[in-house]
Order: structure tokens, then sequence, then C-alpha cells
């Protein structure tokens, strides 16, 4: 089989991202697994989309450092593919990492995955799901009983009300990821609040949150695929991220810590709710970011933490997803390639 992996850019790949462990799965059971830069899709006059893409020269690798070492060497093979002949193409570039950057490439995967699935390549998650998911709105299309209480808006009188009745409030950019931005304020010290205001108001709407006191404790990361929670081996992906010192977020590279998820049935019962959607749209990998009872986001754009996943729990997440793009190829060749592609991603 072959399978495209689009990313924002090779050279910024790692070894232990989820996009790396997947085409090292991909790889190892014996597939094509092509990556290909977000910048290098075309669209030709023939009316097919083609790339620049690079898979590496051997058949199997041990880890990531090993396949991305060989994937950036001059023995990788590198080939103008015909992205519409891939039977999957995965979208796993991140377009919140391209903002004040390359404002062009945060749409162009989902704008030349749209068009190349004309042609029966499975393309996940849906381009079309992915359109309606491109900033932090899309969260607020869930039912109310999964999110914290919300304020999106730029009026600063009106934020100011809001953090007023909440006592505390979680104040962050409608456009972004990874913590960026991200501030806790409170009503009775308020001191600077007109500045952090200003600060994340600078690049457009601000989501200002109710804060929920169990995020003291970190958060949980729990990966959906098809829609349902991801269980292979009898274990779930999983993790709990740990703040550390008085930062109040609790993602990895804003200096959080790893620990060992403890799923309650409040997070399986918040899968259930949002699954109904998420299928609608399409969405075949996603992480849920759960505190207590509430979901503080829903990641549908090149979740990671599988590697972390792993590590916690002792199972090769990795494998179960390629045995679920497997399948779904197989599914396509019986309908010739002809097949809802929304329908497709969490079948």
């Amino acid at each position: 089989m072959r399978f495209g992996f689009v990313v924002n850019d090779l050279a910024t790949e790692e070894p232990g991202f989820t996009t790396t462990r997947l085409c090292v799965a991909a790889t190892n059971r014996g597939h094509e697994a092509w990556t290909i830069n977000v910048g290098n899709l075309s669209y030709d006059p023939d009316e097919l989309v083609r790339a620049m893409a690079t898979r590496p020269p051997r058949a199997r690798y041990k880890d990531g450092s090993g396949y991305l070492r060989d994937l950036r060497s001059e023995k990788a093979i590198r080939e103008r593919v015909t992205v519409d002949d891939l039977d999957v193409l995965f979208l796993r570039n991140v377009p919140s990492d391209e903002k004040g950057k390359r404002e062009w490439a945060k749409t162009a995967a989902v704008d030349f995955g749209r068009v190349a699935m004309r042609h029966g390549v499975i393309v996940l998650n849906d381009p079309n799901g992915l359109a309606k998911a491109e900033n932090k709105m899309y969260f607020q299309l869930f039912p109310e009983e999964v999110r914290p209480r919300t304020l999106i808006t730029r009026d600063r009188d009106a934020i100011k009300a809001f953090v007023k009745d909440e006592g505390r409030a979680v104040m962050k950019p409608l456009q972004g990821s990874g913590g960026e931005g991200v501030f806790l304020v409170r009503a009775d010290d308020a001191s600077n609040l007109n500045q952090m205001i200003d600060a994340v108001a600078r690049d457009g709407h601000v989501i200002v949150q109710e804060y929920l006191p169990q995020a003291e404790n970190g958060d949980t990361r729990l990966f959906l695929m098809n829609g349902v929670p991801l269980r292979h081996k009898g274990r779930y992906a999983a993790f709990r991220r740990v703040r550390q010192g008085g930062d109040m977020r609790s993602n990895l590279h804003a200096g959080g810590s790893l620990a060992k998820a403890e799923l309650t049935d409040d997070a399986f019962t918040l899968a259930e709710i949002v699954r109904p959607k998420l299928v609608q749209d399409g969405m075949f990998l996603v992480g849920l970011d759960i505190v207590g009872d509430k979901l503080m986001e829903i990641n549908v754009f090149s979740p990671g933490g599988l590697g972390s996943s792993q590590k916690l729990e002792g199972v090769n997440f990795s494998d179960a997803v390629i045995d679920a793009l497997e399948r779904k190829v197989s599914y396509m060749g019986f309908y010739r390639r002809n097949f809802n592609n929304a329908e497709m991603n969490t079948l």
C-alpha cells in the first residue's frame, strides 16, 4: 500500500513525533510511506494533485532516529508522486505552527486534500471536516455539557465583566495551540488585565473560559480513533500531563510532565457525547484534552502524544493506527475507490 504523510516541513520533524512513529510502523509493515512537505503539493493541468515526496531507502527501522536520518540523507528515495494514486493521504501538518510565518501553508493541505479525494485516495482527517475546525470556535459546536462556560469576543468590557462574574478565568487566543498566549486572570487582581487582553487580542478574537479547579492536577489526553477511544492490546491510548511549579499550562513543551492516565467514567462519557459530531465530520484520529468532567480542547489537526501513551502503557499504538488504515484501504478496494471520504474516515 502507498501512504502519504503531509507535514509542515521534513526538516522540523523529530524522532518522537507521532507522525514519525506512524511512518516507521507503515514502513516496517512493507508499505510505501511518503513524506510530503505541505509546500510541495501541486495541482497540475491534467487535474491531478502531485507532490515531490520522500521515502526511506530501507524496509525496516528500529526507531525514528534512524528513520529520519535516512529520510534526510542522499540515500532517500525522492520522486514526484501522483497524490491521487496513493491509497491514503494523512494530513499531519499543524496549521497553527505557520502563524506569522507562512500564512499560505495554514490551509494548503486541506485545499489540496479536498481535490485529491475526488479520485478515491482516502484523505484523513477529512478535509471538509478540518476546514470547519480551523480555529477553536469549532469546539463551540459540540454540546454545552462537554464545555466550560465560554466567552469569545474582542470587547474589553465584556471580558472584564466575564472575569468579574467568574472570579477566575482562563484567557487565550482563538487562533493558536500548545499553550501559547494562555493566561489565568483573577477578578481580585486585575491590575494588568488590560495589557493581557491587548496581548491576546492582537492577533484576533479572545477566548475567555471558566476556570476548572481540577486543572490544578493537570489534564488527560485521550485519543479517539474511528470515533471511539483508541484501545490496543487491552490498553487505552492516553496519558496525563501534570503542571510544573506555578505554570498553569500542562502542555509538555510548556514545562508539563507525563504521568499515567487514570481514565474515569467521566472521560468515557465525554468521548461518547462528542462521538456523533466527530463521526459526522470525518475525524479519524483525535485527541481529547480532559479536565474532570469537561473538555478543554478537541485536537483534530495532527494530535500528538502516541509515543507518550506507548511509553506509559507499554503498547505500540502506532500499529493499531496502521491496522485501521489497512482496513480502510481494503474497504475502498471492494468499492472500487468510490466511497464517501468522511464516512470512510470513521469506519
